[in-house]
């Protein structure tokens, strides 16, 4: 459709730093399980920071997923939006979330932000080197998938599960 929102998922962390790497994997199983419209991408963003501007010039909608501390149980999911990002972005649980906070200050100062931004996040357990979640943190896997789902759908965007050999999605 012509007037679909050009929609960027975007995953952020490092895969090496335990629960860190949560907005990766959130982002890895979307790519794996749903075929997407043409005009969403879902990216990896790993700790690129202010490399990804790019990827968000003509977009209308971001959302990212990431840990995020929020002094709340480790586990714990939250959406953030509008003026809670910044705020929620001041705390970094990653050196790559000061990254994450210059890239939408610049996107912004260049005209290139994202009309629409929401934060689907969790509270890490551990940032401690290693490849595994906490307990606490990959039983919200599948949580976060669902939102980021729901923001799409909010968004006007329908997806289909891979598994259902649907050759493609609709706007």
């Amino acid at each position: 459709m012509k007037n679909a929102p050009k929609v960027l998922v975007l995953g952020v962390g490092n895969l090496v730093m335990g629960d860190d790497g949560v907005g990766i994997r959130v982002v890895q199983q979307l790519q794996r399980e749903f075929l997407f419209p043409k005009s969403v991408e879902i990216v990896d963003g790993g700790t690129l920071g202010l490399d990804l501007l790019p990827v968000l010039e003509g977009r209308s909608h971001l959302i990212m997923v990431d840990a995020v501390e929020t002094g709340k149980e480790p586990g714990t999911c939250v959406r953030l939006s509008g003026e809670e990002l910044p705020i929620a972005l001041e705390t970094k649980v990653s050196p790559h979330q000061m990254g994450l906070k210059d890239l939408l200050s610049v996107a912004r100062l260049m005209g290139q932000a994202p009309g629409k931004m929401v934060l689907i996040g969790v509270q890490p357990g551990s940032i401690e080197m290693g490849t595994e979640l906490t307990h606490e943190v990959s039983l919200q896997v599948e949580t976060m998938k669902g939102a980021v789902l729901k923001e799409l759908s909010a968004f006007g965007v329908q997806c289909r599960p891979v598994s259902r050999s649907f050759s493609e999605c609709r706007d």
